[in-house]
């Protein structure tokens, strides 16, 4: 028994390992509501230009809306999402829920865009319900397929993010904004009350004893304790955060000459991604081969490399769509091999798991969208942005080659 599973047994009750696995079905159902209330964090997006117009304020102030939207998720996920492991998923996810769906009226109805900024937190705390299920799905796979299974959870996740955009854009440019979060608060509620129907009334697979303050100081000693998941958390945060600064600041270089779109096109553009999202469960299957050194290579270089093309995307589109594609399918595995990896430490504990790692994550993910905001509306423009999310790749590489050559556990 590591140090770590040591200092986690005296909060674990034995015996709650559940070694039937997850159905098909019910995988497909979690990977559906993943996706479904991730895209809560994105749907400002394709916005931000018209946001930015209507209340007169520039582009990185309207870019704070998705900064700050990630670091309420990065607080939920640090103080929020361990409570899986305490308290039954079903009714920590659909308070959760309900949050995100007095947030998004609250955003629905804003006349200022201080209002927008300061309900933007909440929206993020109660989209971490998200994250109370990619541990659950995790923790009731079989050994030998949790790769598969987060690999497909995951791709649920980033195709909602992904299509967030697509369908913010099109609502908000034929109705509006407001309609765009009236219907997401609609769609928070009635899917709130679906989980209460569908998900079993104590879904915990390894259920913790003891009070919340201990369940922090042992998520805590996971990090402390096991030097792979501080890895895992450094790539994943490099990782999301060249993927948020490309997000954050296309809308900007879309709606702007050459390209001049609206609304609706800057949001049908995700739709580029989403062949992207789909190589989660290509990546899942490596990493259940043991080849996950291998594919933090190859996706820490496609990472990389796609802001070559990124960067020439300023004046061709063909090169944009390209670079987009390539940069999802790299953050996409790294996400897959990280999480893959991380949820082998610790069994009993997924949830703490989840929350340090995926802290990390959009911490990382709040920093590049607001360096990107700035960068863009900086003397170095796209060529800045370009150059910052290629240092991102190359900094999970370096690490990871730096990491290998002096025998550290990285996997």
């Amino acid at each position: 028994m590591s140090a770590t599973n040591e200092s986690l047994a005296a909060t674990e009750a034995p015996g709650t390992a559940n070694q039937a696995g997850i159905s098909r079905g019910l995988t497909l159902f979690l990977a559906a509501c993943t996706g479904i209330v991730a895209a809560n964090l994105y749907y400002a997006q394709p916005l931000l230009h018209a946001i930015a117009a209507t209340f007169g304020v520039g582009e990185s102030q309207a870019g704070f809306i998705v900064t700050l939207t990630q670091i309420g998720y990065a607080l939920g996920l640090a103080f929020l999402v361990p409570l899986g492991d305490l308290v039954p998923r079903r009714k920590l996810t659909f308070t959760l829920l309900m949050v995100a769906a007095v947030a998004l009226v609250a955003s629905a109805t804003a006349q200022a865009i201080g209002v927008l900024v300061g309900v933007a937190a909440l929206i993020g705390i109660g989209s971490v319900a998200a994250q109370v299920l990619v541990p659950l799905g995790a923790s009731m796979a079989r050994p030998e397929r949790r790769g598969q299974v987060v690999g497909t959870i995951m791709t649920g996740l980033l195709l909602g993010i992904l299509l967030a955009r697509t369908v913010s854009g099109v609502l908000g440019d034929l109705f509006g904004r407001r309609v765009v979060y009236w219907l997401a608060a609609a769609v928070a509620v009635g899917l709130g009350l679906v989980m209460l129907r569908v998900l079993p009334a104590d879904d915990r697979t390894g259920a913790a004893t003891g009070s919340y303050p201990q369940l922090l100081r042992t998520t805590l000693s996971l990090i402390r304790n096991e030097p792979v998941l501080r890895h895992r958390m450094l790539f994943g945060a490099l990782s999301f955060a060249a993927f948020s600064m490309l997000w954050t600041t296309i809308a900007f270089l879309l709606a702007a000459p050459p390209y001049s779109f609206n609304e609706a096109a800057i949001g049908l553009f995700g739709l580029v991604g989403v062949a992207g999202a789909l190589s989660g469960n290509v990546a899942g299957r490596f990493v259940d081969r043991g080849m996950q050194w291998v594919t933090t290579v190859v996706f820490a270089l496609g990472i990389a490399l796609s802001f070559g093309l990124i960067f020439l995307g300023a004046h061709t589109l063909v090169a944009l769509i390209a670079g987009v594609l390539v940069l999802d399918i790299g953050v996409q595995g790294m996400q897959i091999t990280n999480q893959s990896v991380i949820y082998r430490l610790a069994p009993d504990a997924t949830s703490r798991v989840t929350a340090a790692y995926m802290t990390s994550y959009f911490i990382g993910g709040a920093a590049g969208s607001a360096l990107g905001g700035i960068v863009y509306e900086s003397s170095s423009g796209w060529g800045g942005v370009s150059l910052l999310g290629a240092a991102c790749g190359a900094g999970i590489l370096v690490v990871h080659l730096l990491l290998s050559t002096h025998d550290q556990p990285v996997v």
